[in-house]
């Protein structure tokens, strides 16, 4: 890997940093590529080049994007602080230039050669600027007392301009970007000329911060002054009998002592009562002191509570709230085994995902009950302020601390369950990114020393268990989602709604309008028909809604009527619940030219939707309406230059493009429409207006489709064939390589549909126009 003879020496980069001639300097390293160069400039000699990126430079950077000399160094000694990191002592030796640079087994080589100073002046010159220098130098030693006296001899006794430089560019604060600027610099006068302006701007500065501290100095005497004068005061209320009451500090210290918290924790509260003492009991700065320290006693440092892991009592709690939900009762089913085996395993992150009212909210309190866990939920949505979840920093009244730390305050122990509720809806501007301070409350190898912004202690979030809901994957930023585990939650089938209802809705809803067991009997018939006449929805919220309406116009009933119970069924139904709302959803059985009956899925859920081709003399104009999205309409226009490509297949006029416009429209125009999974549909109802032969009416489709002809994969299929089934068709074409996805879904979706799998648009054109190739 290293060759001698090429001259060739291990080359280090360094960030934020720069290694100057004369300077020793320790560095630590968390890349693999510095740590492997440093290792072997060690077996090697120790010799390496060092240079220095440009601020702003990221972890992928070129040669552009470093400074344009560097230091020839060497390695005394490098120590591993832990498994990715390395602490490298480096010693500078001359400024020297990169002339060439490869990387071999991820190490970067370098080619360098040294670059000492160009001599361009008269020796008055060198001679008039050394003691300019040496003159800004003694200024600069008597305003920081704290610059070292050896250090600032050694400079003041250089017989040459070059030696002074290089003990200055060695030992003088600068910062590192000034540094790296200054070797650059080829010219031994120019590079003196700067190192003048340097020194006079860093003595006015420091004249300036002297300034300032003795200001601040004086206050503080008078901070002092007012404080002994005050203690005086108390003394002499004493002697007066005027003892004033228990001094609310006292009251702090003794809350501290019974604080379970860390040593830490009771000496940083201590410190701060202290600091209460010396202030004035009504200004603002004690008011914020005061709210700070009941933050911390609040806060449950040590306390928590012992978790439940009888699986079998879970199992029974799952099922006794939530019917079916198999997939989730498994995942919380086997955390509660492992951390039962294991007595410590990480909490898992679990995002549930699914449409609104599919039970996302109470599935977290049943695992809280289930696990006699205290239950916190944190609303996230809208939330646009990175100091929501890292708090606020305690410089100004009404600082607080964030939601989450505020959760734990509010759970008051260590290891409650936490319900971060719709966290797909998290917003940002100018203020900061809540997900991204999310990343940090996620990541179990750093939850453990979460930092609050206005508790500035580190918090354990480590035995927290974290559960998340969202409505759309797709809003989550990509980092947030790898850090969470995804449990999708599906729309339900209609027998998962019925069962839902007579288990749990329609006894909630009597319950909370005063009802017995006996007093209202809802017919089978009935609830099947709220279900699919009333309620058009993923979940079962607004079918909730509409069993607390028959509830209370029940109760109603019974007490002006004096019945003793109210019977209702479908003949009856409208009385309670007015006209049906949703009519059956019955596509038309008879084929039609130029129209097809795609499935889309949305945020609440699966739905059919039917794409009508028009074709008319024109210029070969494509005009798309009905609110599509770009994907839609990309998807429109691969469609068109698939079907372009296969003119003479289908016997179509070589002008037939350019003769006639071709109008692509989906109903419901107000309704926005986007996806990658409608291009099948409309290339086949584009064909069918182009050749005029029908398309089946009882079959839908979904699916992508390529220039080439392929049909391409596509999500949301249990949504999808739940919509289509309850349109009455009986045929839905799927992209064959969603086959695995298919036999996954229960028979209840799939046992009345025939699915029929399609590889391209050779078999969808022929299973749909009922027709060949010629």
């Amino acid at each position: 890997m290293f060759d001698e003879r090429s001259n060739r020496i291990p080359m280090l980069v360094l960030e934020n940093k720069t290694l100057m001639p004369s300077m020793i300097m320790g560095v630590e390293f968390n890349d693999d590529k510095n740590q492997k160069a440093a290792a072997l400039a060690l077996e090697t000699g120790g010799n390496v080049y060092v240079a220095v990126k440009k601020p702003g430079v990221g972890a992928s950077w070129t040669r552009d994007d470093l400074f344009g000399a560097g230091t020839l160094g060497r390695i005394r000694n490098v120590s591993s602080l832990h498994a990715r990191s390395s602490h490298v002592m480096l010693e500078g030796l001359e400024r020297a230039k990169l002339l060439e640079m490869s990387v071999q087994d991820d190490i970067i080589l370098s080619s360098c050669e040294h670059a000492p100073f160009h001599d361009s002046g008269n020796e008055n010159e060198k001679l008039a600027l050394l003691r300019s220098l040496k003159d800004v130098l003694r200024l600069y030693e008597r305003e920081n007392p704290r610059f070292q006296k050896d250090v600032a001899a050694s400079i003041l006794s250089a017989a040459s301009l070059r030696e002074a430089l290089r003990l200055l560019g060695a030992h003088l604060p600068l910062e590192y970007t000034v540094q790296a600027s200054l070797l650059e610099i080829d010219d031994l006068m120019e590079c003196a000329a700067r190192m003048y302006a340097l020194l006079v701007r860093e003595v006015e500065i420091s004249r300036i911060r002297n300034d300032i501290q003795r200001k601040v100095k004086a206050n503080i005497d008078k901070n002092q002054r007012d404080y002994i004068l005050r203690e005086q005061l108390k003394v002499i209320r004493k002697e007066l009998g005027e003892e004033l009451p228990e001094l609310e500090a006292d009251r702090m210290e003794q809350k501290v002592r019974e604080l379970q918290a860390p040593e830490e924790v009771k000496e940083r509260i201590l410190k701060e009562i202290a600091r209460l003492r010396s202030l004035t009991g009504n200004s603002g700065e004690a008011s914020v002191s005061r709210t700070y320290i009941e933050t911390l006693l609040d806060m449950p440092w040590d306390k928590e509570t012992q978790d439940n892991l009888d699986l079998k009592n879970a199992a029974a709690i799952l099922d006794e709230d939530h019917y079916g939900l198999e997939e989730v009762k498994e995942r919380v089913l086997e955390y509660l085994a492992v951390r039962k085996l294991t007595a410590g395993a990480d909490s898992p992150i679990l995002c549930l995902i699914g449409p609104p009212g599919t039970g996302k909210t109470s599935i977290a309190r049943s695992i809280a009950r289930a696990m006699e866990k205290k239950y916190v939920r944190i609303s996230l949505g809208g939330v646009r302020d990175e100091a929501e979840i890292r708090g606020h920093r305690r410089t100004y009244l009404g600082a607080m601390c964030g939601r989450i730390a505020a959760g734990l305050r509010s759970a008051g122990v260590k290891n409650p369950l936490m319900l971060l509720d719709e966290v797909d809806k998290l917003g940002n501007d100018y203020k900061g990114d809540p997900s991204s301070a999310l990343l940090e409350v996620l990541d179990s190898d750093q939850n453990s020393r979460f930092r609050d912004h206005y508790i500035e202690i580190p918090v354990d979030l480590s035995k927290v268990l974290f559960i998340a809901t969202a409505n759309d994957l797709r809003t989550i930023p990509m980092p947030l989602r790898d850090r969470m585990e995804i449990i999708e939650i599906g729309s339900y089938t209609a027998n998962e709604k019925r069962h839902i209802a007579q288990e749990h809705l329609l006894p909630k809803q009597k319950e909370k309008h005063g009802l017995g067991k006996k007093d209202l009997v809802l017919t089978g018939q009935a609830l099947d028909l709220v279900i699919d006449g009333y309620t058009r929805e993923a979940g079962v919220r607004q079918l909730e809604r509409m069993l607390g309406r028959i509830c209370g116009k029940a109760a109603r009933q019974i007490l002006e009527e004096e019945k003793s119970s109210v019977r209702v069924n479908a003949a009856n139904l409208q009385r309670y619940l007015g006209r049906r709302k949703y009519a059956e959803r019955k596509t038309k059985a008879e084929g039609r030219v130029g129209i097809a009956t795609g499935l889309a899925w949305t945020p609440v859920g699966g739905d059919t939707l039917e794409i009508e081709v028009g074709v008319m003399p024109g210029k070969g104009e494509l005009l798309l309406t009905g609110r599509l999205g770009d994907v839609m309409k990309e998807s429109a226009r691969t469609g068109i230059s698939y079907l372009r490509s296969a003119a003479d297949t289908w016997n179509l006029d070589e002008n037939f493009f350019t003769e006639h416009d071709i109008h692509i429209h989906i109903p419901e125009g107000a309704v926005p429409k986007d996806g990658p999974s409608a291009g099948i549909t409309m290339a086949a109802a584009m064909l069918s207006a182009f050749i005029g032969v029908p398309i089946r009416g009882d079959s839908a489709m979904t699916g992508e489709i390529t220039l080439r002809g392929f049909v391409l994969p596509v999500g949301g299929l249990k949504e999808k064939l739940l919509s289509a089934g309850n349109a009455g068709i009986r045929r839905v074409l799927v992209p064959a390589k969603n086959r695995p996805d298919i036999e996954e879904l229960s028979d209840e979706i799939t046992g009345r549909l025939e699915i029929v799998y399609v590889q391209n648009m050779d078999e969808v054109i022929t299973d749909l126009l009922e027709m060949r190739k010629d």
